[in-house]
């Protein structure tokens, strides 16, 4: 069975970002796994909830309705510090996406680039390095060799992704988008999206951003393809899976 593997930031990040890439590939057989690193407890929609800890909750629920709703079969929200990626412990993020990757053995991982996608938040760049790291590491004996002394085994992912756009948000600061070399039809997944996202009831108040920002991009989500365990020549894709198995 194919895999892939998305790293995120916020909970409502995998609907907003990888949305349509995870309803189309889950809905094709593709076994499909996010990972949120923070609970999203800086948010500054709140639905009236004061306290961290109460936010958190609601959040990983929305987050875990969200994926079901885009057919997500695995998800787990980690409890990084929301808006304060960038302390994190880089060894230690590392380390663990690396034990998700040998363990989940995924074929493509995606997630953000450095300049934390079209928002410029720095929470989606820090989730991008961290994951850029372990799809190298994770295929090395010589990185986090605990990890082998305890039964897993190195992993070597076939493609890595950054998802990008082809517009910028005016209120939001410049960033330097990577360019487009995959584009991925998902017209038909477009209104499960927008369902998923609406399950962040919480972050309600970003639907008509979100919508509007998916009016712009189309009927496509759009990446870059940074990595391959074998090195091959650039090509427009319309397939995160095109050379290792077409769907």
């Amino acid at each position: 069975m194919l895999k892939l593997l998305c790293v995120t930031a916020h909970p409502d990040d995998e609907a907003g970002c990888f949305g349509g890439i995870l309803a189309k590939y889950s809905e094709a057989g593709v076994e499909c796994s996010v990972v949120c690193l923070t609970a999203g407890e800086r948010a500054a929609n709140r639905s009236g909830l004061v306290d961290d800890a109460a936010l958190k909750a609601v959040r990983r629920k929305e987050f875990a309705d969200s994926c079901h709703h885009l057919g997500v079969q695995h998800c787990e929200v980690w409890d990084y510090k929301d808006g304060a990626l960038d302390c994190a412990d880089v060894n230690e993020v590392t380390g663990r996406l690396v034990s998700v990757i040998r363990t989940f053995r995924p074929h493509v991982v995606v997630s953000f680039g450095a300049e934390g996608f079209v928002t410029a938040h720095p929470d989606h760049g820090m989730a991008g390095l961290f994951t850029s790291a372990a799809f190298q590491w994770a295929a090395r004996k010589t990185r986090y060799t605990g990890q082998l002394d305890e039964g897993l085994v190195p992993w070597k992912a076939e493609k890595l992704y950054y998802v990008t756009t082809e517009f910028s948000l005016k209120e939001r600061p410049s960033v330097s988008l990577a360019p487009v070399t995959a584009r991925i039809h998902i017209a038909s997944y477009i209104d499960r999206k927008n369902e998923a996202f609406a399950k962040h009831a919480s972050q309600i108040p970003l639907l008509p951003i979100f919508k509007h920002a998916q009016e712009q991009a189309g009927d496509h989500e759009l990446f870059h393809l940074v990595a391959t365990a074998e090195v091959t020549r650039m090509a427009a894709e319309t397939d995160l899976f095109a050379g290792i198995r077409e769907l």
